[in-house]
C-alpha cells in the first residue's frame, strides 16, 4: 500500500467509509471535461480571471468583466462585495461569477462563512471558493473541517464549490487529508492556494491533489501562475482550472 493510499484510508476510517465507496463518489454539478490546450489561447476556458486585492475598485471589476467576456475566460473571481456588480456587467454572457468565502485566512466562524455564502449566491455568484479552517485541519479536527465544508456546500444551493486548502501551510500528509475531507463533504473542486500565503501552486501539489480526488473532481491551481508555460504545466499535471490575475498575458503567450 502506498503512503498516499494509507493516508486516504486513515481519514476514511474516521468516517467509516470504505476505499471502494470513496472511489465511486462523484461531484454534484455536471462539469465539462475540457480538451488539453494545444495553444495559449486554448487556456482561456481554464482561467478564473481574478482580482482579489484589497484596493480593487468598481472600475477595476468592470474592466475585469469586459476582459473576461472578450477573451471567454471561465469566470471572474472577485471579492463578494462586487458580485452584484459583476452580475450586471456579465449579463447576457456565459462567463461565470466566482467569489471567495472566508478569505484569505479561513479562520472565521462557520456561521459567518455560511452567511457570506448565502448572500453571495443571492447576489448572483455561480461558484464559491472557500478557505478551510487550516489550523483545525492541522489539529486533526477532521469532523469539524468536514462539517464546515458540507454545510457551506449546502448553502451553495446547487452551485459549484471549490475548497482552498492553502498548501503553503500543509505537509503532504495534511494536503491528502484536506482533499479527502473535501471530496467526502461533497465539494466539487480542491484548490491549491489563496495567493496570499508565502507560496502558491506547484506542479507537485497539483499532481498529488489529482491523485487523491481522482478523475472526476476539479483541481484548481492558483497563486503565482503568471505565464503560459506555467499554466500549461499545471493543466498537464491535472489542473482543470487556473486562478490568475495575469490571464491575458497567459493566453497571449
Amino acid at each position: 500500500m502506498s503512503s498516499i493510499e494509507s493516508t486516504i484510508q486513515s481519514v476514511l476510517q474516521v468516517f467509516k467509509v470504505s476505499l471502494e465507496d470513496y472511489d465511486t463518489l462523484r461531484p454534484r454539478p455536471s462539469m465539462p471535461i475540457l480538451p488539453l490546450p494545444q495553444s495559449p489561447m486554448d487556456l482561456a476556458p481554464y482561467i478564473d480571471h481574478t482580482i482579489l486585492k484589497a484596493d480593487a475598485s468598481p472600475e477595476s471589476i468592470i474592466k475585469l468583466c469586459k476582459e473576461a467576456a472578450e477573451y471567454k475566460f471561465a469566470s471572474v473571481c472577485i471579492n463578494s462585495c462586487f458580485v452584484s456588480l459583476a452580475k450586471k456587467e456579465l449579463s447576457g454572457t456565459k462567463i461565470k461569477i466566482c467569489t471567495v468565502i472566508g478569505f484569505p485566512l479561513g479562520a472565521m466562524s462557520t456561521a459567518a462563512k455560511i452567511a457570506e455564502t448565502r448572500i453571495a449566491i443571492e447576489d448572483g455568484a455561480d461558484e464559491i471558493d472557500m478557505v478551510i479552517q487550516v489550523g483545525l485541519l492541522k489539529a486533526q479536527q477532521f469532523d469539524v473541517v468536514y462539517h464546515e465544508i458540507k454545510d457551506i456546500k449546502s448553502a451553495c444551493n446547487g452551485k459549484l464549490l471549490k475548497v482552498i486548502i492553502e498548501n503553503a501551510y500543509l505537509s503532504d500528509t495534511e494536503k491528502i487529508q484536506a482533499c479527502v475531507l473535501s471530496k467526502l463533504a461533497s465539494a466539487d473542486f480542491v484548490k491549491t492556494s489563496t495567493g496570499f500565503a508565502a507560496s502558491g501552486a506547484t506542479i507537485e501539489d497539483v499532481e498529488l491533489m489529482r491523485q487523491v480526488v481522482g478523475t472526476y473532481y476539479g483541481v484548481k491551481a492558483a497563486g503565482g501562475i503568471r505565464d503560459t508555460a506555467t499554466a500549461m504545466a499545471m493543466v498537464n499535471a491535472g489542473a482543470t482550472r487556473i486562478g490568475a490575475s495575469a490571464g491575458i498575458s497567459i493566453i497571449k503567450g
